[in-house]
């Protein structure tokens, strides 16, 4: 076999007296795509970093070409061709879009900057990954998925010798998820050594010519992704068998409703949206991105300016103008974005876990030991892991922050739970354990109501599915009418039974 462009031998590496990898090899080669797959907490973001130069071995050896090699810094990885595509988005969010793809790196003609070059090149770069926003577009004013376009092209324009992506699909819609795997595929073509991790199985059988799995630090699987399937990935990721993902739904259809929204309008997303949520069930809400579902929730919760012709919640008419109002009342919603609203990265669990619900406390003057009792409790319920109570949240893997988040939502005793994809971008392990988590709320006479972009998600977890089209409530299904056809058809403005001619992967 040829040469790996880049690999590691025997790699460990340790914070203090906790080893987080034992004995790692991994070869990345030239035109080949290598997937690093494993539960949040594995391992991989240690491993991709050593690799990139962002933090140095503890134990065993990087080479370069064959050689053994050590980066001081990023910046010496990316002198030598290697590019980090992060989870978290490393862009200027003041700078445009231009002058983020050449930070660092300007273009001059003479002493001045080669401003129509560094336009021209970014348009290019743009186009590359289908990008439609302007070179001059402050990043602050793209959405989500435009900004993990923004940095793909970013490391397009580095010419990378080799390429990591850490879960690069994370934010994208399934659309720009074709557009991002293409673009892998083109690079791998081009003789590109491409390093890819995702928690979407799917995408890893899809787009990987290896795959190497890691548990608690370890290596447990490494080799051509051909021999192994999905089912068997998922198994060797989490260490016991994961194939009954979902929960068994609720017995019977709930009777008791406990809200009631007429007419909520939420100006310039939502107008004039009515449903029911009834005890005992968790109530799916599915639609393309941008059409709503967010939005719709966010005013419910108070947490967006919001009208309503009436709102019945547990029988009373109530009006809800903040998330106080709402929490108060026994409806608490969990954000999308746990990195940038959930969480307070730089701090610790138990700040996090109480901030909420200080009033639980003392309010004024903390009572440090019963909060410490609320994380002991935190940490057991939800099974979640870290190797020091006082770390920062911000160095939790994603699945551990997610389960705390949750915790912390929790604590506010919600009697109804909004959950706006409650397991994007965590590992199918943790995902399992959400579920039953919501799955065991409801059978408790609690409600839920889900927001997904995973359709298998929405029909492996809800009970009925409310799907939304530009901003507008466009049908319901329940039972055996919960197929992929009818959410697909629902979302682009047809009747549940009308022909689409659509392909599925338009729908997210």
């Amino acid at each position: 076999m040829s040469v790996p462009v880049l690999s590691l031998e025997a790699v460990g590496k340790s914070f203090g007296p906790v080893k987080v990898l034992h004995e790692i090899d991994l070869a990345l080669r030239a035109g080949e795509v290598h997937a690093l797959i494993g539960e949040n907490g594995a391992g991989k973001s240690t491993t991709m970093k050593i690799l990139a130069g962002y933090q140095p071995a503890s134990t065993g050896r990087l080479l370069l070409d064959g050689k053994e090699t050590r980066f001081a810094s990023l910046h010496e990885g990316e002198a030598a061709g290697i590019v980090m595509i992060h989870q978290e988005f490393n862009l200027a969010e003041q700078l445009t879009v231009e002058q983020n793809i050449f930070l660092g790196r300007e273009l001059k003609r003479g002493p001045l900057l080669d401003k129509a070059r560094m336009r021209s090149l970014t348009r290019r770069y743009l186009e590359h990954v289908k990008c439609r926003v302007a070179p001059d577009a402050l990043v602050s004013s793209l959405s989500n998925s435009e900004k993990q376009m923004v940095e793909i092209a970013k490391a397009l324009s580095r010419n990378a010798r080799v390429l990591i992506m850490d879960e690069p699909t994370a934010v994208l819609t399934n659309r720009e998820t074709e557009v991002l795997l293409e673009q892998v595929r083109a690079l791998k073509e081009q003789g590109t050594a491409i390093l890819f991790t995702s928690h979407k199985l799917d995408e890893v059988a899809a787009i990987s010519d290896v795959v190497t799995i890691m548990r608690d630090g370890h290596v447990v699987h490494a080799g051509p992704t051909s021999e192994t399937d999905e089912d068997g990935m998922a198994k060797a990721m989490v260490g016991r068998d994961v194939s009954d993902l979902y929960p068994a739904k609720g017995r019977g259809p709930a009777t008791d409703t406990v809200l009631s929204v007429r007419g909520l309008t939420v100006p310039g997303f939502a107008q004039d949206a009515s449903f029911d949520l009834k005890a005992g069930e968790i109530l799916g809400l599915g639609g393309l991105i941008g059409a709503g579902r967010t939005e719709l929730m966010e005013g419910l919760a108070g947490l967006r300016p919001a009208t309503a012709d009436q709102i019945t919640l547990f029988g009373e008419i109530v009006t809800i103008k903040t998330p106080s109002d709402a929490q108060r009342r026994g409806l608490c919603y969990l954000t999308e974005d746990r990195k940038l609203r959930g969480l307070l990265l730089n701090w610790g669990m138990r700040e996090n876990l109480t901030l909420q619900t200080l009033f639980k406390f003392g309010g004024r003057f903390i009572d440090r030991r019963a909060e410490d009792a609320a994380l002991d409790n935190a940490i057991r319920e939800f099974g979640i892991r870290a190797g020091s109570r006082d770390v920062k949240v911000g160095n939790l893997s994603g699945g551990n922050q997610q389960k705390l988040l949750l915790a912390k939502v929790m604590l506010s005793e919600p009697r109804i739970l909004i959950a706006d994809e409650p397991t994007r971008g965590i590992d199918i392990g943790t995902k399992q354990q959400i579920y039953v988590f919501l799955r065991q709320l409801t059978a408790k006479g609690f409600a839920v109501i889900v927001i997904s972009s995973e359709m298998p998600e929405l029909m492996g977890l809800a009970d009925r599915i409310i799907v939304m089209r530009s901003g507008q409530l466009a049908g319901e299904l329940s039972g055996d009418e919960i197929t992929e056809d009818a959410i697909v058809r629902l979302s682009m403005g047809l009747s549940a039974t009308q022909s689409a001619g659509i392909h599925l992967a338009g729908a997210s």
